[in-house]
């Protein structure tokens, strides 16, 4: 789906920002998407590398059926190549690396339902370019009642965004930064534009969004860029919009650089409070920054530690102190595993 051929025989890829140009029998960025006579053919239709029950609250999910299991899957390949990703094995391995089992759009909903989850999560490595497949799992799900997720880079087209959200409840978007310099240097994407555009099509598109800002050390963590992306969050997304702000550890090729100081995840918490964002938490920080609290009055509405939700205290989806509307999604239900 969404390419063009051009009369050299090679194809333009339409699905994601990066707009491969494909030469006959290769490949784009991405490394799942190739072009055979003329024809742009995905890989990895059908090809699950991992397949998990997680507790929503690990996409991170925060606001969208707090303490509910997801069902998670992935394939292999992504459109960036970050050089911190956690996630690299599947993300940078191509299809010819074996870990992969191949999946009907059937199964996959057959074993969401047997595993007891009403929710579908894409997740692991960047859903977006295993479109076809998730478009298709996704659609069928949406027919047995069970809601589907992505967890994103965001990094995808208009048209084909526009195309499956009607099949998608909820997302979380990785902002990586809100500078392009960092995008191209550290992900091997151009710019950090599509990724906004696409967060409030998202919202228009009436998806459920959550943000994550992984603070890496050096690299995106200054307090010019977190007010930069609090304001854009506010102006832009609204102040309800849930921001995670995540704990960087060396990964990949950026094993060099330390751990974020547990300092500098307290302080941009507070710098996107300052802001006047009303959810904000702390990522790979169990204990610290986790729970939800009331805008108006302060009341702590949903307790949690690290994935766990260790209580709800909503009184049909308000404060019960107040009766403050929470921007909570669907059922607050505490851990049970």
């Amino acid at each position: 789906m969404f390419y063009e051929v051009k009369d050299d025989g090679t194809v333009v890829c339409f699905l994601c920002p990066q707009n491969c140009v494909i030469k006959e029998g290769r490949r784009g960025s991405c490394g799942v998407r190739e072009n055979r006579g003329g024809k742009l053919l995905t890989l990895v239709y059908g090809s699950v590398s991992s397949m998990a029950v997680d507790p929503i609250e690990k996409k991170p999910l925060f606001h969208f059926y707090p303490g509910s299991p997801i069902f998670s899957i992935s394939t292999v390949g992504c459109n960036f190549h970050c050089q911190n990703c956690q996630n690299w094995e599947i993300s940078q391995a191509s299809i010819e690396s074996g870990l992969t089992r191949e999946f009907s759009p059937e199964k996959i909903v057959r074993l969401t339902e047997e595993n007891g989850s009403k929710l579908i999560a894409y997740t692991y490595n960047e859903p977006f370019i295993w479109y076809e497949f998730v478009y298709d799992v996704a659609k069928l799900a949406q027919q047995r009642g069970i809601m589907n997720v992505l967890v994103t880079n965001g990094y995808v087209m208009e048209e084909p965004l526009r195309e499956i959200a009607p099949y998608i409840d909820a997302a979380n978007v990785d902002v990586k930064s809100m500078r392009d310099e960092f995008y191209r240097k550290i992900c091997k994407a151009p710019s950090v534009k599509p990724v906004l555009d696409n967060i409030l099509i998202m919202q228009d598109e009436g998806i459920h969004v959550e943000l994550t800002y992984l603070i890496i050390p050096t690299l995106n963590d200054s307090e010019e860029e977190i007010r930069k992306f609090a304001r854009w969050v506010k102006e832009n997304a609204g102040v309800d919009m849930p921001v995670h702000f995540s704990r960087f550890f060396p990964h990949y090729k950026l094993s060099n650089l330390p751990p974020t100081p547990p300092s500098t995840i307290v302080k941009a918490w507070k710098l996107a409070r300052e802001e006047g964002l009303h959810y904000v938490y702390m990522g790979n920080m169990p204990g610290e920054g986790e729970d939800t609290y009331c805008p108006k009055c302060n009341e702590k509405v949903i307790e949690r530690y690290g994935f766990i939700v260790k209580k709800c205290n909503l009184n049909n989806g308000k404060c019960p102190r107040c009766n403050e509307k929470i921007a909570v999604v669907g059922e607050c239900r505490e851990t049970v595993w």
